[in-house]
């Protein structure tokens, strides 16, 4: 995950000191979406071991939040 923060990080000074060409520009969206897809499940990783304790003392685990049906 450094090495991947690292090259997103070069391309983005890169962008602002001299701008990007057609394939870096690409291989900086690629990377980004990787980069994004790797924090999401670790994200998920890290909520699947949270409950929650109410009132009660009763422990509920965390679901993932379903997506409104939308027509």
């Amino acid at each position: 995950m450094e090495k991947l923060v690292k090259r997103i990080n070069e391309l983005a000074k890169k962008a602002k000191a001299e701008g990007l060409t057609e394939a870096e520009k690409a291989e900086q969206a690629v990377l980004r979406r990787e980069y994004i897809a790797k924090f999401r499940q670790g994200m998920e990783n890290a909520l699947s071991s949270v409950y929650i304790v109410d009132e009660k003392g009763n422990k509920k685990k965390v679901e993932k939040k379903k997506k409104p049906f939308m027509n």
